[in-house]
Parts: C-alpha cells; sequence; structure tokens
C-alpha cells in the first residue's frame, strides 16, 4: 500500500509517514477467528520484567491465520483484505465452497472476488498454495513450510518473498530473504506471490506517543546511564562506550553487536547450501 504524507502543521506531522489502507475492505475482523489477548507487560509467570520496553498499547484481538493450507482441492474466494495488528502483513478472509471461514497472509495482487486454492493440483497462481515440487522455477513464493503438515514459518513478513532455485531428487533449493540458499523436502508447501504490504519498512511514525499506542515503552541508551545502572554509563562528556574502550553490551554484560547465537553444530546446517550475505 503507498505511504501517506502530512502537511507540517506540528512538529510531529513533519516526519510522519503512515500506511494510507487503500487495500483495506473491511473495519472489523470475522469475530469467530479472533481471541482476545492479554497484556504481559513484558513480564514472565513470576511477575518478573523478562523483555523490557513493553507495556501499555492499544487493546488488540489475535487473528488466527490458516498456515497449513490444507483444505485441498476446495476453491475459496476471497471476501475481504484486513488489517491485522498483531502482525505487519495484511490478511485476506477467505470463504471456501463449503462455506468455512478462514484467514491467510495476503500476497501483493490478492483482491476481493479472487478464487484461490490449495493442494499439488492448484494452479501455480497468486494465493495458491502447492508443493514446492509442482511450483515453477524462479517464481516468488512465502509461507514455505520446513517439514510437512507442520505450517508455514518461513517468509511471513511484510513484502518477504523466496525464489525457487531448483528441485533435485527429494529436496528443492530455495533462496531465502536473508540469501541463503537452502534445501527442503519437495512435499512441503509453499504459497505462490510476495507478502503484500510492501511499504511497510518505510513507514514512520513520527512521534514517541504512537509508539506507546503499540504499546512499546522508552528505550533509554547506555551511555546515557549512570556508571552504576549500565556498563556503558559514566564518562566525561559524551565517550565511546561509557569512558572505555569495550564493547557495547547489555546491563548484564551481554554483547550487543556480532556475538553469534546460532549453535555451532546445529543438525539442520546440512540442509544450508549457501549462508546468508553478510552486511
Amino acid at each position: 500500500m503507498p505511504l501517506k504524507k502530512f502537511r507540517p502543521l506540528t512538529p510531529s506531522l513533519r516526519f510522519t509517514e503512515l500506511s494510507d489502507f487503500a487495500e483495506i475492505t473491511a473495519g472489523k475482523p470475522y469475530r469467530p477467528l479472533t481471541e482476545s489477548v492479554k497484556k504481559t507487560g513484558g513480564r514472565n509467570s513470576y511477575g518478573r520484567v523478562t523483555s523490557r520496553h513493553i507495556g501499555g498499547g492499544h487493546k488488540q484481538r489475535y487473528r488466527f491465520i490458516d498456515f497449513k493450507r490444507n483444505k485441498h482441492g476446495i476453491k475459496a474466494v476471497v471476501e475481504t483484505i484486513e488489517y491485522d495488528p498483531m502482525r505487519t502483513a495484511n490478511i485476506a478472509l477467505l470463504k471456501y465452497a463449503d462455506n468455512e471461514r478462514r484467514y491467510i497472509i495476503a500476497p501483493v495482487g490478492l483482491k476481493v472476488g479472487a478464487t484461490v486454492m490449495s493442494g499439488p493440483n492448484a494452479e501455480p497462481e497468486i494465493g495458491n498454495a502447492l508443493p514446492l515440487e509442482k511450483i515453477p522455477l524462479s517464481a516468488a513464493i512465502h509461507n514455505i513450510e520446513m517439514m510437512p503438515g507442520r505450517g508455514a514459518q518461513i517468509g511471513r513478513t511484510a513484502g518477504s518473498s523466496a525464489t525457487i532455485m531448483s528441485v533435485d531428487d527429494e529436496y528443492a533449493q530455495v533462496r531465502m530473504p536473508s540469501g541463503e540458499i537452502r534445501r527442503i523436502f519437495a512435499k512441503c508447501y509453499a504459497t505462490i506471490g510476495q507478502v503484500g504490504n510492501i511499504e511497510h519498512e518505510n513507514i514512520s511514525l513520527g512521534k514517541a506517543g504512537r509508539a506507546r499506542w503499540k504499546g512499546r515503552r522508552p528505550h533509554v541508551r547506555g551511555m546515557a546511564m549512570n556508571p552504576i545502572d549500565h556498563p556503558n554509563g559514566g564518562g566525561q562528556g559524551k565517550s565511546k562506550g561509557g569512558g572505555g574502550r569495550q564493547h557495547p553490551v547489555s546491563p548484564w554484560g551481554q554483547l550487543a553487536k556480532g556475538l553469534k547465537t546460532r549453535t555451532k553444530y546445529k543438525p539442520s546446517n546440512k540442509f544450508i547450501v549457501a549462508r546468508r550475505k553478510k552486511k
């Protein structure tokens, strides 16, 4: 969706860029496919803060998304394109021939009234879900399974898409959105097309208050703190890392940049053909 800019009548409006929601066709979700979500405030079951900078925000309802697309061979009509507050992509409400309704991630170009289908005999068209072995090479795909029947795990965020490079024997080589090339079992399902709401990455909230509406509390830099509060705090004036030359860390000493978190000997390493591009 294109972005909407505002006249700079206030300091916050000067830099505000928001979605114009031109593709949205429904104001309220389909109630049976939603549930209420309780706010945690970043706290665990013991009441202790385990994720900082979370709190407040507007009340939201979670939409159940069909990531498995297991109604094979049954056509569905797109009833609405809707906003989802819990994710960056828009969602589409499908009505199947047996009157069942399900939500899916809305790809680019999917319109109200379009017909979609899933299964090995479906046509390779926008919004249809097929096994990787049935999808043409170089086609843009999203909602990719990693194990048959588990449901989509890859390519679900706004604007993301992967590409099928080749299909050899039982495996397909897929170029991930990160640039990594990975072997995936060819019986796994994926959806044709690129995830919609491409302009989401260019949104500028414009003011701190809009971040609070989303449940984000202020994030204070470590260098702005005192030495007792953070390893990077203190120093005379602005200093590199709080008076020393140490690497940026969290308040508990965990490295903030460059620390590799992936297990060195992970079993799935054998499926990675080429690593993602380094920044």
